[in-house]
């Protein structure tokens, strides 16, 4: 695999993304991702904070965070020192670390005389119990004594039916709730240039209301299920969810977005915000 350090750069550049840019988005010093993107671990705070940076910076990035980690694990942090201890090393020793071991302590004994009392106590509880159960069975009848358990036995709570009915629709609703805001897509766009914009949700709401931005201006984040994007020519560069998405280089583009979903369409499909 590349060094992680090229990793980055290379993908914020494709991006065509400044490192200030990454810097707003992330809240992370621009010093200390460039230290990420030379490698020079030494001036970053410590490992933790290594780690959640390098997190947090792929994923702005749009790479995978999990493989960057596992590499920067294997190349560039030591085991513990519990990994490193072998099995079976917890023995105790003397006081001098390199003493005899100590021979191990011997079960408590109960006394014989403790154990027996203890048996006949079980038994004379035993017993009383047995009497009582058969008083009580003598002094009522069988016909009594079978229509008690029969009743014990079928006695059941019942929930009201519209209390079930209440409960299915509570769990329909929030079932639908969140099943619709997985859908939501959040998109955000970044001029490299000067750029006409047009961004149009799924209601036909203009969120961008045919716009020229200039170089370094954001619109956005905005939400909705799905969006149409005009752009003027490929200066601009998408977010869609936090990920970047590229744009080509040529005038006008156009685009669909959606969860999970970034599709080029012809321009003539999108309003142009006029």
């Amino acid at each position: 695999m590349p060094e992680i350090g090229a990793t980055l750069r290379e993908a914020r550049m494709r991006a065509r993304i400044d490192i200030s840019e990454i810097e707003a988005e992330t809240k992370i010093r621009a010093k200390y991702l460039r230290a990420l993107e030379n490698e020079e671990w030494g001036l970053l705070p410590g490992p933790a904070y290594v780690r959640s940076f390098l997190r947090t910076y792929a994923e702005a990035l749009g790479l995978d965070a999990k493989l960057l980690l596992e590499e920067y694990k294997l190349r560039h942090e030591r085991p513990s020192d519990h990994d490193l201890m072998p099995i079976g090393t917890s023995r105790r020793r003397g006081r001098g670390g390199g003493g005899p071991m100590r021979p191990p302590r011997e079960p408590r004994r109960i006394p014989p005389g403790a154990l027996i009392a203890v048996i006949i106590v079980l038994l004379l509880a035993a017993l009383a119990a047995l009497g009582h159960w058969t008083n009580n069975g003598d002094d009522s009848g069988d016909g009594g004594s079978a229509a008690t358990t029969a009743t014990d036995r079928t006695t059941t709570t019942r929930v009201p039916a519209s209390s079930r009915t209440t409960t299915t629709k509570s769990s329909s609703s929030k079932k639908k709730s969140t099943a619709s805001s997985s859908k939501i897509v959040r998109v955000q766009l970044v001029a490299t240039g000067t750029v006409f914009a047009c961004l149009v949700d799924s209601e036909g709401t203009q969120r961008i209301k045919g716009v020229t931005l200039n170089n370094g201006q954001t619109a956005g984040p905005f939400r909705s299920r799905s969006f149409r994007l005009l752009l003027g020519n490929g200066n601009a560069t998408v977010r869609v969810d936090g990920k970047v998405r590229s744009v080509p280089r040529k005038s006008p583009v156009a685009f669909r977005v959606a969860k999970g979903k970034f599709t080029q369409v012809n321009p003539d499909s999108v309003p142009d915000c006029g």
